[in-house]
Parts: C-alpha cells; sequence; structure tokens
C-alpha cells in the first residue's frame, strides 16, 4: 500500500524590523513627570497639587517621651495693704527684744485685746479650723498686740470661719475696722484693731509662713 506521505509545514517567516540608517535620530524623550512630595501636604489636599502645610516646631519631649504643653501660671490675687503690713517683720533691736521679754510678764494684768483673740479662736474652732495659734506681738509692732492664725481646708471653709468670726465679735459690740482676701479665699485677713486674725488654705499659710517672720514673738496653741 502506497502511504501518504504528511507535508511538511513551512516554517513561519520572521518580520525584521527595518535597521536604522545611521545618521537617523533618536526620537527625543519626554521628560519625567516631578513627584510631588505629598509627605507635606495634609491630608485632605493629597493629589489635589496643594501647597505643603505649614511646618510647627515640635515641642520638647519629657522624660517619658510624650510632649507636654507648658502649664498656666495660676492666678493669685494680690495682697492688701493690711496683708503685706504683716508680712514686714520689724528687725529685732535691743528695745524691741526688752518689749518681748517683758509682755509675758504682764499677762497677769487685764488684756481686753488677749480675751478678743481667745473669742475669735473658739469661733475658728467652732467651725472646725485646724492649727490655731495666737501669737503675743506686743512690743514688735504699733499697729497689733496680737495674732490669730488658723487653716482651712477649703475657700468655702475659709469664709464660713471668718464670718463666724465676725458673727461672734459683733455679738459682743465689736465691730471690724476692715478685712481683705475675702474673694481670693486662700488668706483672710479680718483687722479688729489690737487683733489681727488670720484664716489661711493649708498651703498659704506655708507659703507665707508668719510664724518664721514673727518667730521672736510668743505663741499659745489653742486646741478644741
Amino acid at each position: 500500500m502506497a502511504t501518504k506521505k504528511t507535508a511538511k509545514k513551512a516554517p513561519a517567516k520572521r518580520k525584521l524590523k527595518p535597521a536604522r540608517r545611521p545618521d537617523a535620530k533618536k526620537p527625543a524623550r519626554k521628560p519625567a513627570a516631578k513627584k510631588r512630595d505629598l509627605s507635606r501636604a495634609s491630608p485632605a489636599n493629597r493629589g489635589r497639587g496643594a501647597k505643603p502645610a505649614k511646618r510647627f516646631k515640635a515641642e520638647k519631649p519629657d522624660a517619658v517621651g510624650t510632649t507636654r504643653k507648658p502649664k498656666k501660671a495660676a492666678k493669685v490675687a494680690p495682697l492688701g495693704g493690711r496683708q503685706r503690713r504683716a508680712l514686714e517683720a520689724p528687725e529685732p533691736s535691743e528695745a524691741v527684744a526688752a518689749a518681748a521679754q517683758a509682755a509675758p510678764q504682764e499677762e497677769a494684768r487685764p488684756d481686753p485685746a488677749r480675751d478678743t483673740a481667745m473669742v475669735i479662736a473658739q469661733a475658728g474652732l467652732d467651725k472646725k479650723a485646724n492649727e490655731v495659734l495666737l501669737l503675743d506681738v506686743r512690743g514688735l509692732t504699733s499697729y497689733a498686740d496680737w495674732f490669730v492664725l488658723m487653716t482651712a481646708d477649703s475657700d468655702r471653709q475659709a469664709g464660713a470661719i471668718a464670718d463666724a468670726i465676725d458673727e461672734k465679735l459683733k455679738a459682743a459690740g465689736q465691730s471690724k475696722v476692715g478685712s481683705e482676701g475675702y474673694s481670693g479665699g486662700r488668706w483672710v485677713l479680718i483687722d479688729y484693731g489690737d487683733v489681727v486674725a488670720h484664716v489661711f488654705s493649708r498651703e498659704a499659710r506655708q507659703f507665707y509662713d508668719l510664724e518664721g517672720l514673727w518667730a521672736d514673738a510668743p505663741r499659745f496653741p489653742v486646741e478644741g
């Protein structure tokens, strides 16, 4: 039997690229578009060609590594004239020291100012005042004989103590010469002439330190 010869397929012809002429110029390439720096643009404006956002000066980190804003200074009410006068303790001299030593020996005589100071101290104790202290400033200053110091736990309590003192002294027939510090509550001063009451917050009493300024004055703590 005759076999059919399978016809071989002719190989596909390759398309040859036309050879370039040696004198032909290469086509000019278009310049690549500049990439926009999107890291400096705000997220809402990225991709819109917006101007870079303004840079703000970074705050100095603390020890933990978190940034902290500077604290605003606390507002402190200015001192009144009577409060400033209480902070001006005179320098000890021979005459002042002699008067301070003689003052305790005269306690046997009637002292109306001391009685007023005790009424003030008791009014403070009735309103739960702490660390009630009497300072005998006779001979140390010319505008008072006694200071009564006490501590309040809050501004509201300081106002209540000052009101109670005023009510008790009014009932006893004495009126105040003046008062300062009611609005702040950190240091309420009530002047009764020979006796001056000082109602402090705990921080203000440590800060102004009348006990240290009037260290030469004999002191008498009063307990309820």
